[in-house]
């Protein structure tokens, strides 16, 4: 059976190097997301789409709304509260560290993650040169301060999401020798139990990268290297997919005041070619018919 295939266009373009871990604020009525090497959080104010920018005291892999204001983020050598001034460009600043992490070898970082339903946050770790193949990446949960390792051996961790219920975790891993998402039970406790192959992307365009589950329960994953976000049933089958302008579509969320957009951040190439691959960087959208689930804040006890 053929899928639907809809059609992303830029919503604005920031010129990142690696945006990622877009994330709705339905208070500010804002979109947050990150430029991971540039070492930036970008606001998106929905009603003027004004951007504001923030620099972070280092690489910040992924956010999430935290609940005493502000986001929690991954970055590299910890997880913390970080306060956004409203000072006109004044850095982002360390309200306080949470976590600080001890990683498997050198030059590691946090790369993926999110808050799930019951406020805690999850984070992923890789090793920053993924030529190297090391699967030295972690997947980290942090419940009020106290953060533990819950899974080991990715190479390239991306697609955290949650069900609706959060009672199941999707975690992929990008890299071309797995291409795969993994479906997880998670028990009260943050405990992961029947791991089970989800999707294997290996024969499919495009590896996969971050990704968003919908108020159906469907995932949503972004086919980095090919242009295109998937959206996948709970029982696996492909039933549409978006076609994006670049080639490197990074992460996905659903935003807005009705959650009813699929905006999608995107990665500049290191000598990006010319025509549409300008707009590489930028962060797109697209109205796909469906609604998003809002994004719990972290609790931070």
């Amino acid at each position: 059976m053929r899928h639907a295939t809809l059609h992303a266009e830029l919503l604005v373009h920031t010129h990142d190097t690696v945006g990622e871990s877009p994330v709705w604020d339905p208070v500010g009525n804002c979109l947050y997301w990150t430029d991971i090497d540039a070492s930036r959080v970008h606001r998106l104010d929905w009603n003027s789409q004004t951007v504001r920018t923030w620099t972070t005291p280092e690489k910040v892999g992924c956010i999430g709304l935290h609940a005493h204001g502000g986001l929690v983020a991954g970055m590299v050598t910890q997880i913390a509260h970080l306060a956004l001034p409203e000072t006109d460009n004044a850095p982002a600043t360390l309200q306080a560290v949470i976590h600080t992490c001890t990683h498997a070898q050198a030059q590691m970082r946090c790369n993926d993650g999110r808050v799930d339903r019951q406020g805690r946050f999850w984070s992923t770790t890789m090793v920053m040169n993924m030529g190297l193949a090391a699967p030295a990446g972690q997947l980290l949960v942090t419940t009020a301060g106290q953060t533990r390792q819950v899974w080991q051996g990715l190479v390239t961790p991306n697609g955290t999401a949650f069900s609706p219920d959060g009672q199941t975790l999707y975690l992929s891993d990008s890299h071309p020798s797995v291409q795969k998402v993994w479906a997880f039970d998670v028990a009260a406790d943050g405990s992961l139990h029947n791991q089970r192959l989800f999707i294997d992307m290996q024969p499919m365009p495009g590896r996969p990268d971050g990704a968003a589950v919908d108020a159906d329960g469907c995932y949503w994953i972004c086919g980095n290297d090919a242009g295109v976000v998937y959206r996948f049933t709970p029982d696996g089958r492909l039933d549409r997919s978006v076609s994006v302008p670049v080639d490197k579509p990074a992460m996905c969320a659903f935003a807005g005041p009705r959650l009813d957009t699929l905006v999608i951040t995107s990665i500049r190439p290191a000598q990006p070619p010319g025509g549409q691959e300008a707009l590489a960087g930028a962060v797109f959208a697209v109205v796909p018919g469906v609604t998003g689930l809002p994004e719990a804040c972290y609790r931070a006890e």
